[in-house]
């Protein structure tokens, strides 16, 4: 007597295989993103381009991303975490004695840190959406903050200056930072000496023997 026919059945899908297939969907988005910000410019990052140069069709972008926006976000804010700890290990390192060093301190990590990651300065100067501006804003702030209490600490401000001194100094320091990644991709240097001169000058109106 013939016994009966075996059913075989495919193993259901494991769950974990396809969170690691999205995940590493999701980076290789990140990675074309990156890639494109660097090569071409923020204007060439779209949604589409970047689908092209990870090899997902532009349809199957939707599944991880929404839109550019929340990849530039996504981005944006991996740069965030290792930008804060170069410019806190510099804050922390740095003899500063006098005001000029403590500008230098903050200016010389972030112009690093550009120049290293072309990406990020394409999103920090060039894009500016409105979710993307307030990470970059809520940074400067949590940054504005650090510098401020250190210089009153150190004697190097009045203990009365307000912390909106510090707020405009980097507001400044930014928007002088935007012309001069618009003059040259890798921030032009005179611009940046500027931007050093304003910063310092004024941040000495608020010094103790001012």
């Amino acid at each position: 007597m013939d016994s009966a026919p075996r059913v075989t059945q495919q193993a259901p899908s494991s769950p974990g295989r396809a969170q690691r297939r999205g995940v590493e969907r999701r980076r290789a988005i990140l990675d074309a993103a990156e890639a494109i910000l660097c090569e071409q410019g923020y204007a060439a990052a779209t949604l589409k381009a970047m689908g092209e140069r990870a090899g997902i069709p532009t349809a199957s972008m939707y599944h991880y991303f929404p839109d550019r926006h929340e990849v530039e976000i996504e981005l944006l804010t991996n740069h965030l975490r290792e930008f804060d700890k170069q410019v806190s290990a510099a804050l922390e390192t740095a003899r500063i004695r006098a005001l000029p060093d403590a500008v230098d301190a903050i200016i010389d990590p972030e112009l690093a840190y550009f120049r290293q990651h072309p990406a990020c300065a394409e999103l920090w100067f060039a894009g500016r959406n409105e979710s993307v501006t307030e990470l970059v804003h809520a940074f400067d702030d949590e940054r504005a903050q650090a510098l401020w209490r250190l210089l009153i600490d150190r004697g190097l401000l009045r203990p009365d200056t307000p912390l909106l001194v510090l707020q405009l100094a980097f507001e400044a320091g930014n928007r002088l930072f935007d012309v001069a990644f618009r003059r040259s991709p890798g921030g032009d240097d005179d611009t940046i000496a500027e931007a050093r001169r304003l910063v310092t000058a004024y941040l000495e109106t608020y010094a103790p023997d001012a």
